[in-house]
Formats: C-alpha cells, sequence, structure tokens
C-alpha cells in the first residue's frame, strides 16, 4: 500500500442491530434521592408490527387472529394480551401486534399479510414500561387524558401525545410497585420524549432499567 493510502479494511463501516434507546437513555438513576418514585424499563428484543383490516375485511381479520393466537382483534382502544403475544387497538380497522420474541416473528407477519396490509414496526419504534407510586403524577405533566384508574382501567389504552410527541400507552395490571403503564414513541422521536420524561421525572426520582416485554 502506497505511503498514506488508506486500506479498503481500514474504510470499511460495520453496521449492526441498535436499541431504539441507544444513545438516549441508559441504566441507572437520576433525580431525587431517596424512595424511587418511578421506575422505568426500556423494552428492547420484542416484535411489532401494524396490522390495517382491508374494507370490511374486520370480522375476517379477527378470526384468522383467534385461529392463530387465540385472541380476537379489540375493538377499541386497549390491549389484549396472550402468552406470547400482544394485541394493541391504534385506530379504526386497524391494531399492533407485538411479539415477545423475534424469533420466526417475520414468518407470522406473512401469515397475516393474506388478511390484511402489514408493516413490521420492530425497529421503528421505541417502547418502554412505567411503574412506580408517583407514575400519574409523571405522566400527567404532559398526557392530556385522565389517567385515574376509574376513567383509565387495566387493559384500556389511548393515542395521544406528550410534549408535541405521538405516544401510544395503554394500562397493565397493577404491580407491587403501583400502576403500570407502557408507551411507545416514533424512533426518531425518542429523543424528544426521554428529554420530557427526565425532566418530568426527576422530581420523584426515576430508576431506569433494561427489560423486555
Amino acid at each position: 500500500i502506497p505511503k498514506g493510502a488508506i486500506s479498503m479494511a481500514e474504510t470499511v463501516i460495520s453496521w449492526g442491530p441498535r436499541s431504539a434507546w441507544s444513545g438516549v437513555a441508559q441504566p441507572g438513576s437520576f433525580g431525587a434521592q431517596g424512595e424511587t418514585g418511578v421506575v422505568a424499563t426500556l423494552l428492547d428484543g420484542l416484535g411489532l408490527a401494524t396490522v390495517i383490516a382491508a374494507p370490511n375485511g374486520s370480522a375476517a381479520l379477527s378470526r384468522a387472529f383467534e385461529a392463530r393466537l387465540g385472541l380476537a382483534l379489540p375493538s377499541a382502544p386497549g390491549i389484549l394480551r396472550g402468552p406470547a403475544h400482544d394485541i394493541i387497538w391504534a385506530g379504526p380497522d386497524q391494531w399492533l401486534l407485538r411479539a415477545a420474541s423475534r424469533e420466526g416473528f417475520a414468518g407470522l407477519l406473512h401469515e397475516f399479510a393474506a388478511h390484511a396490509a402489514v408493516s413490521d414496526q420492530t425497529d421503528a419504534r421505541a417502547m418502554l414500561r412505567l411503574t412506580g407510586p408517583r407514575v400519574r403524577e409523571v405522566l400527567a405533566k404532559g398526557v392530556m387524558i385522565d389517567l385515574h384508574y376509574a376513567a383509565f382501567a387495566v387493559g384500556d389504552g389511548a393515542l395521544t401525545n406528550v410534549a408535541y410527541v405521538a405516544i401510544h400507552l395503554w394500562r397493565l395490571e397493577d404491580t407491587p410497585e403501583g400502576a403500570v403503564f407502557e408507551i411507545t414513541v416514533p424512533r426518531s422521536m425518542a429523543g424528544s420524549f426521554w428529554s420530557w420524561f427526565v425532566a418530568s421525572a426527576s422530581e420523584f426520582g426515576c430508576r431506569v432499567a433494561p427489560g423486555r416485554g
């Protein structure tokens, strides 16, 4: 190689998969010291896809989901959970299909593509789970809907905005730590959402952990 020249080996760039939260959020703690008010789990390694029924095809699509996954498609904002898959209402005649593992997910989507418009969103969304005794107080700073337990029950969901960022959230079964909410945001807006979250959760103290669905 001539002096001063750069070999091809030196110019090769290796690309690999990265978490939607990479470079945005990391495990640890921030905010007030003492009792943790909020726990944020950065969800990764899941499969996610949008499923849109053909005109007048929702009933047939729901039957296909029941036959394959044992889950009917929800007809109102919310989430239905199964052993390995969740189905989340995402608008009239459209849903999110979430898989606990990406293994075999592409094949599953191919099956449903015979009944609907299916688009793999696995790497297009950032997902996290929030819980803790102060979680509702944090979300109330930005979420423009009532998340009180009497108004937003376990299994309910909503499409809304936080700090001009479109989000999709739903409520899961409570744990000893408190109410549990999950949120998805467009991957390109994960940084903006996280900036709002850090500013909103700091006064209560937050622990950030990695995890899966």
